[in-house]
């Protein structure tokens, strides 16, 4: 097994921002020659998390609107007082996902469902350069 650390980097608008980074970590498996193993993803940051949904409009627009009923903006949000940045609920909706994702792989595909992707959500009140931490943990041809 071969262990190799990646770095993906992605311009955000914010504000409940869905991106399918589905090609570009298959893409990452694929320039290395990766057969099988496991591929961990992490976004650095307390204001976005990652997870895996179906990428279609319908649900870009539920799963935005899900986390404002959950966590408005408006709301009071303790952090705030502290650091009067405006983004609690933002650090809210992030420790709902996680930062984190492990992803199997096999003969050189993720193995995700045939409707699902990875997804990075960017939370905070402002654009961002996100950079996520990829490490490939597998066998290579």
């Amino acid at each position: 097994m071969e262990l190799e650390t990646q770095t993906l980097t992605f311009d955000t608008k914010g504000f409940n921002d869905i991106i399918d980074i589905t090609a570009r970590l298959q893409r990452l498996l694929n320039d290395g020659n990766y057969d099988e193993g496991r591929m961990l993803v992490f976004v650095p940051g307390a204001t976005a998390g990652l997870t895996t949904i179906e990428y279609e409009g319908g649900l870009i627009q539920d799963m935005k609107d899900f986390f404002d009923r959950i966590s408005p903006m408006e709301s009071h949000y303790h952090h705030n007082d502290r650091w009067h940045d405006g983004n609690g609920y933002a650090h809210v909706r992030a420790a709902m996902l996680k930062p984190d994702l492990t992803i199997p792989f096999v003969h050189q595909r993720l193995c995700l469902g045939t409707w699902q992707q990875v997804v990075l959500i960017d939370f905070d009140n402002r654009p961002r350069k996100r950079e996520l931490v990829v490490q490939i943990c597998g066998k290579k041809h």
